[in-house]
């Protein structure tokens, strides 16, 4: 990674979803994204994954995804693997809730998708 750089046709473009996660629940949505089905890693543009749990006393969750452009992005988005995902997803916090050994429906209380393009850039110097 380098320096610095403004080259934004070579840029990526980062994908953050916001999910507000009441305090009964964190322990669930991390448990569920340990668990995911992982299909994301094959999507091509994929450049990286992070769940980041909120250490300052707020309620807020941000699911970092980096794209090699915004088309990548919305080609996974309308994807079979995405839709299976999200199903996967759905039907274990269903079955937990039926069998009582989790908590059923969503982890997160609320969501929204931030949108950036990387215009600037830099990695530790070697």
């Amino acid at each position: 990674m380098g320096g610095g750089t403004r080259d934004n046709a070579a840029m990526s473009v980062v994908k953050i979803n916001v999910l507000t996660v009441p305090e009964p629940m964190r322990d669930e949505l991390e448990r569920r994204f340990a668990g995911r089905a992982g299909l994301v890693e094959g999507a091509d543009g994929f450049e990286g994954f992070e769940l980041l749990r909120p250490v300052d006393g707020n309620d807020r969750y941000l699911v970092y995804t980096r794209w090699r452009s915004e088309d990548d992005f919305q080609r996974w988005t309308e994807s079979q693997s995405f839709g299976k995902g999200h199903e996967q997803a759905r039907a274990d916090a269903a079955r937990e809730g039926a069998t009582g050994h989790g908590h059923g429906g969503p982890a997160s209380s609320a969501a929204e998708l931030w949108s950036f393009e990387v215009i600037e850039q830099a990695g530790p110097k070697s």
